[in-house]
């Protein structure tokens, strides 16, 4: 890592994401110089193939997830083992469906205080179709 003093976020995930998307930017420009519709959506499906690979990555593992993190985390190949729970406020972990039972990184909701919420205020019902 560099003399710098902050994390950075430099990640697998966010670099792979990177040169995914360099990639699909150069592919963008020979399809405006070869004025080539097919190059211009082949370049555009790059792009959009590089936020579906730098968020799987970061649901794997390879990502950094949202604020700060400890020093001995800060290096390249370091691997987030929380990822497989969900990081509050991660948008990306929103949209997979993780981390939905935590409040503002306070861990999970345990099975009893969502007994007693229910019990206090419950869910109105939800028919089914036949």
């Amino acid at each position: 890592m560099s003399a710098h003093q902050y994390d950075e976020g430099h990640t697998v995930a966010g670099w792979t994401g990177f040169a995914v998307a360099t990639l699909g930017s150069v592919v963008l420009g020979f399809g405006v110089v070869m004025v080539s519709v097919a190059v211009l959506a082949g370049g555009l499906a790059v792009v959009a193939a590089s936020v579906l690979v730098t968020w799987v990555l970061h649901l794997t593992g390879w990502g950094k997830p949202p604020g700060r993190r400890p020093r001995e985390q800060w290096g390249m190949r370091a691997r987030d083992l929380s990822a497989r729970e969900g990081h509050p406020g991660c948008v990306g972990c929103r949209l997979a469906g993780r981390g939905r039972g935590r409040e503002r990184g306070q861990g999970r909701v345990r099975e009893s205080d969502t007994a007693a919420v229910t019990a206090v205020s419950p869910a109105p019902a939800v028919e089914t179709a036949r």
